[in-house]
C-alpha cells in the first residue's frame, strides 16, 4: 500500500527517477522543469529539508513499499496560515485516485497550522481539475498558467478537523 511520506534526503534517487520517467508526460500538461532542474537536482534536493524546517514549504511523496515514488504533493509559499498546493502523479498511476487520496491526507495533516490552501490548474487538464473538485476546493477565479487559461481554487481547512479531511 502506498504511503505518504515527508520528503527526506534519502528520497533523492527515487524522486529523480520519478521526475525523469514522467518528464514527457508532465510536460504535456504543465510547464517542463527544464534541463537545469535535472542538472542541478542533487544540489536542489539537498536544500529542500531546510525549506521544510523553516516552515516555508512541506514536500510530500507518495511512495510504494518498494521505495519508488508514484507522486508528490507539495505545500509551498506557506504564509499567513495559507499555502499553495501542487501535485503530480506518475503516468502509470494517473486516474486511479492517488492524487485525490494524497491531497486528502495532506489536508488532514496535523502540525502545519494552515487554515487555507490555494491551487491552480489549466482548463485543458481534466485530471488535475478533478482533484480539487473531489477534495472540497471551490473555484474562486481564473488565471493563465504558462499562457494557458486556468482556474484558481481555494479550500478552507478550518473545518477539516471536524470533517476528517478535505
Amino acid at each position: 500500500m502506498p504511503e505518504l511520506q515527508l520528503l527526506r534526503p534519502d528520497h533523492a534517487p527515487a524522486l529523480l527517477a520519478f521526475e525523469r520517467e514522467n518528464r514527457d508526460y508532465f510536460a504535456a500538461s504543465i510547464p517542463d522543469r527544464g534541463e537545469d532542474y535535472f542538472a542541478r537536482f542533487d544540489q536542489r534536493h539537498l536544500a529542500l529539508p531546510a525549506e521544510q524546517e523553516s516552515g516555508a514549504c512541506h514536500f510530500h511523496l507518495r511512495v510504494r513499499s518498494a521505495g519508488d515514488v508514484l507522486g508528490r504533493v507539495n505545500l509551498v509559499d506557506v504564509a499567513d496560515g495559507a499555502a499553495e498546493l501542487g501535485y503530480r502523479i506518475a503516468e502509470r498511476d494517473a486516474g486511479r485516485g492517488p492524487a485525490t487520496s494524497a491531497v486528502r491526507e495532506v489536508c488532514a495533516a496535523a502540525g502545519y497550522g494552515l487554515t487555507a490552501l490555494r491551487a491552480a490548474t489549466t482548463l485543458d487538464n481534466a485530471a488535475s481539475r478533478a482533484v480539487p473538485a473531489r477534495t472540497g476546493f471551490t473555484v474562486v477565479g481564473q488565471t493563465r498558467l504558462s499562457g494557458r487559461p486556468g482556474l484558481i481554487y481555494l479550500r478552507s481547512l478550518e473545518d477539516s478537523a471536524a470533517a476528517g479531511a478535505c
